[in-house]
């Protein structure tokens, strides 16, 4: 964390793993170590040990919040003399490519599936809400793909809102890693989750407020927390580069893979591609977009240059 971070003005309170790890009080471990293997990511080093000094509390404190929202969401209903039925609680997890987003968000699915009371927990990623490729080229996008610009937006606040208002079976679009692109006609369906999980690089940007005061929605504006995992930039390009060049030798030889032609070429020339998609894209996108907005969750885990998390910052006001 910065310095800001460590003062006595910053909102956060800041803790090292080994603190943290004892809030994890008798919450217990749910998870095997197979397990844990099979749910994270490429090149993403997680083990058995940081699920239970990170993620074993952050489910306690998750439960805290879940029965603290349910509590006020009644209050309100007594209020108002209605009876709605239940409000998902959503959780928005933010973080630069290649960070280990989607690793975070599997495990903490995993675990707040095992609490005692067996919630419905649903995991949507903003990969769907992309606006095909086709889109993307015509507006001349396709070198911004992943920036603000380059999700439906629109899209993405009709299904939080659906989501939000308790609608029996909310659907998305799919998008396939493999061809880079949303699957024609290919939707999931969300049934009445009790927790909602939303995973992406954007997930807490905000816009300037409109000069007329008229309410504009953010899909923050759904959250009822939020996570952002942070890393120097130089490890989350190191990792970036490692995964390219992993995918070079798996998926990237799928001759369906939009990345295909990248599999015949030496690894000098796929290390340039790499390194060029980094530096016009990945880190314009971090440094514009995404970084700016971890200032707005809830937590925030610290990764070092290995991959683990060494510090967790918990907003405070």
């Amino acid at each position: 964390m910065d310095q800001l971070a460590r003062s006595n003005l910053s909102p956060y309170r800041v803790f090292r793993v080994e603190d943290w790890a004892k809030l994890r009080a008798d919450t217990p471990m749910t998870l095997s170590e197979e397990e844990v293997a099979s749910l994270k990511s490429l090149n993403d080093p997680i083990s058995l040990e940081e699920v239970e000094e990170v993620y074993l509390p952050i489910s306690r404190l998750l439960a805290f919040y879940v029965e603290a929202t349910q509590g006020l969401f009644d209050a309100t209903q007594r209020f108002l003399g209605i009876r709605d039925g239940k409000t998902p609680f959503i959780i928005g997890i933010a973080g630069s490519v290649a960070v280990g987003k989607s690793t975070t968000a599997r495990i903490l699915r995993e675990l707040l599936k095992r609490w005692p009371s067996r919630p419905r927990v649903e995991l949507v990623t903003t990969d769907g809400f992309l606006y095909p490729n086709a889109v993307l080229e015509a507006e001349g996008l396709m070198e911004r793909k992943g920036f603000p610009e380059s999700y439906d937006v629109s899209a993405l606040l009709a299904f939080l809102a659906a989501i939000k208002a308790g609608t029996p079976r909310v659907s998305a679009p799919v998008y396939s890693h493999l061809v880079y692109d949303i699957v024609p006609g290919a939707m999931i369906t969300i049934e009445k989750p009790d927790i909602l999980i939303l995973e992406g690089l954007n997930v807490l940007q905000t816009s300037d407020p409109p000069p007329d005061g008229k309410a504009v929605p953010f899909v923050s504006d759904f959250f009822d927390f939020s996570i952002y995992i942070d890393a120097d930039e130089r490890a989350i390009e190191r990792w970036y580069m490692e995964r390219f060049m992993r995918l070079r030798e798996t998926r990237f030889r799928d001759p369906r893979s939009y990345f295909h032609r990248y599999a015949s070429l030496g690894e000098e020339e796929v290390t340039s591609v790499a390194q060029g998609l980094w530096e016009r894209i990945n880190l314009v996108n971090l440094r514009e977009n995404i970084l700016p907005t971890r200032p707005r969750a809830e937590l925030i885990l610290r990764k070092n240059d290995d991959h683990f998390i060494v510090e967790v910052a918990l907003r405070k006001i």
